[in-house]
């Protein structure tokens, strides 16, 4: 009787950790995360783009550098841009050339996050329902449902940085909402 006392907790755990990698290793298998190669080339040769309108047409965007102005000490007339000749003045700033393509990779990042959010909750609720219906099965049922709570956590980790304030408030609500229910539910019967 008391090694089944002992061996109940550390059964418990093992269940939720491996029920939950089950849950993540599932979702990958079968929606394969974005990959940043698939979006932007890995070149070599990055090619030396020096104007806006070059770095606009090959996908990139041009970010502005301030120009400073550099006083000599003793020198009383600074040299002035104006005067500087027609060879002397560049552009101020540079090309990230990658802008594009990596905004897009951004955007399916996003949405793939966002699912991998839904499939975890979905897993969750399901996990948590099992558990309720196994009530003669302690073990069994505290581990399930000690899952289901654990991929809410995890779904709402991966996805929190993508979400809105008001889904940030949706999530914590519904999170507590549940968690006080199956308080009732499993500890006034």
């Amino acid at each position: 009787m008391e090694t089944k006392k002992i061996l109940k907790w550390p059964l418990i755990i093992g269940i939720v950790i491996v029920l939950n990698l089950f849950f993540l290793y599932a979702v990958k298998v079968a929606y394969p995360e974005p990959r940043y190669n698939n979006y932007c080339e890995d070149k070599p040769v990055v090619k030396q783009i020096n104007n806006q309108e070059e770095c606009l047409i090959e996908g990139g965007q041009w970010v502005e550098q301030p120009q400073y102005e550099v006083r000599m000490i003793g020198v009383s007339d600074p040299l002035v841009e104006d005067e500087l000749p027609a060879t002397s003045q560049r552009e101020s700033g540079y090309c990230n050339q990658q802008f594009t393509c990596h905004e897009e990779f951004n955007t399916a990042r996003e949405d793939y996050e966002r699912n991998v959010f839904i499939a975890l909750i979905i897993f969750g609720v399901i996990s948590v329902i099992i558990g309720f219906m196994t009530l003669a099965k302690e073990v069994v049922s505290i581990a399930l449902s000690l899952s289901g709570i654990l991929s809410f956590i995890i779904a709402s980790l991966r996805y929190w940085q993508y979400a809105s304030d008001w889904l940030h408030l949706a999530i914590l609500g519904l999170a507590l909402v549940v968690l006080i229910y199956l308080a009732i539910k499993k500890f006034t019967e």
